[in-house]
């Protein structure tokens, strides 16, 4: 029987990634995203038996609602729901941050999230589906200028554990995915697309890939139905825990 995946956030990096590579290996895919003109690629390439396009802001709940009951009859029944669609905003210290980016942050990478995963709980229930949250390393390892990106990523970790909890006895999996340096365009977003920012920063490093982080998704997404990846923390070779910060006094 031929699997349906909703992806969140399917315009670029990790999401398109994971698109393509479910497409492949012949499951339905549901790719959603704000610009409709960087969907429609993935329509034209595997063609729109296999990749249902639906443009629209998560953070809008009213948009949200309406693209869901809007699903083709194909497409309606979800057997993975990849919360990916994310983003981190500003790199300044807690004090100097804008709180309006910092509620851009929570709405998209929290509140959007628990909105989707609310919606498409029963059809996940009834089909004994699965869930895999997009967290990051941010969620465990402080860092400055992390502030409310690692904190709304530390929410996305601690609520998948909650759902395996209350979804214990459904047969329905739910998986946390913590990457750390991955290049896409997440510093050039994070930045306000400072692309010298974001060649400094994978310079040299050996970064993982967008394909990395698909081909792991898959991986999860394709275990035997009576096992559950509870978390999966992954980085580059070349990347390790920060360390701690110690403040001095002028001598």
């Amino acid at each position: 029987m031929t699997q349906t995946v909703l992806i969140t956030g399917a315009t670029s990096g990790f999401g398109a990634a994971a698109a393509r590579r479910f497409a492949a290996a012949g499951w339905k895919v549901v790719a959603t995203g704000r610009r409709a003109e960087r969907l429609q690629p993935l329509v034209d390439e595997f063609g729109a038996d296999r990749v249902h396009a639906a443009a629209f802001d998560i953070r809008d709940a009213e948009a949200m609602g309406k693209a869901l009951a809007a699903l083709p009859e194909g497409f309606a029944g979800i057997d993975l729901l990849l919360n990916n669609a994310g983003l981190a905003l500003g790199t300044a210290p807690a004090q100097q941050a804008s709180l309006e980016q910092w509620q851009t942050m929570i709405d998209t990478n929290v509140t959007a999230l628990v909105t989707l995963t609310r919606h498409l709980l029963p059809t996940l229930i009834e089909r004994r589906g699965a869930i895999i949250n997009m967290s990051s390393v941010a969620s465990t390892y402080p860092y400055t200028g992390g502030n409310v990106y690692g904190g709304t990523k530390a929410f996305v970790k601690q609520f998948s554990l909650g759902l395996r909890s209350d979804l214990a006895g459904t047969g329905v999996r739910v998986t946390s995915i913590e990457p750390g340096m991955a290049e896409t365009e997440f510093t050039l977003v994070r930045t306000d697309g400072d692309q010298a920012a974001s060649d400094k920063l994978y310079a040299g490093s050996h970064p993982m890939t967008s394909e990395d982080i698909a081909e792991t998704i898959f991986w999860v997404a394709t275990l035997p139905p009576h096992l559950n990846i509870n978390r999966l923390e992954l980085m580059p070779v070349s990347q390790s825990f920060a360390g701690f910060q110690v403040a001095r006094e002028p001598a």
